[in-house]
């Protein structure tokens, strides 16, 4: 199991880069199946606690606003299957201090009409981090780039106009650490993200 743990870290950006080749390839596809558009929204966000220094108290994040945009294919119609791939930019506020951090999503999603416009989704979201910031400083230290969160939520459809609602949490921690002011004691806030997400879509 170790041995596995050690090649995967190994081959992360060659694992990255297939799934976001299969993510381009399921939107490509979708162009010339069911639909393919735009879509953009609002985040509500809070990532984890914050660690000010090992064994210290934790802060809870204050929630704030971030924003999405991106693109997706949708292929079949009474069930269907949506990739995505989706620029997010996020902040989460620990009292007066601010944590950023923006990514790249590509949300594998499943779903199903239930009652005329109205479908219900779910599945797997990959993720990988481009950027962190807490108070003005980059963070560099952030134990995985690339990880795995759960998507699920509902969604209105009238033509080629949508809106959803959904919720997104990772699966697995993942820290970012850096030092304090005093470049000694090690603080640490976790990445995973936990937020409401809500979206305005259009099928080209």
């Amino acid at each position: 199991m170790e041995k596995l743990k050690k090649t995967f870290k190994n081959n992360k950006k060659a694992v990255l880069l297939t799934l976001f080749l299969m993510a381009g390839t399921a939107l490509g596809f979708a162009q010339t199946a069911t639909g393919f558009g735009i879509k953009g929204g609002l985040n509500y966000n809070a990532n984890g606690d914050y660690f000010e220094s090992i064994g210290s108290n934790a802060k809870n994040p204050d929630r704030n606003v971030g924003y999405h945009i991106g693109v997706f294919g949708k292929i079949g119609s009474q069930v269907y299957f949506k990739p995505e791939l989706v620029y997010t930019s996020t902040k989460s506020d620990y009292d007066d201090d601010s944590f950023k951090m923006q990514k790249l999503d590509a949300p594998m999603l499943v779903g199903i009409k239930v009652l005329g416009p109205v479908s219900v989704f779910g599945g797997p979201s990959f993720q990988y981090i481009l950027d962190t910031e807490f108070d003005g400083i980059a963070i560099n230290d952030v134990k995985n780039d690339f990880t795995v969160g759960l998507n699920f939520g509902i969604g209105l459809n009238l033509n080629k106009l949508g809106i959803d609602l959904r919720y997104e949490r990772g699966f697995s921690d993942n820290e970012a650490t850096f030092l304090n002011n005093n470049n000694i004691n090690t603080s640490r806030i976790d990445t995973r993200p936990n937020q409401l997400i809500l979206s305005l879509s259009l099928i080209l």
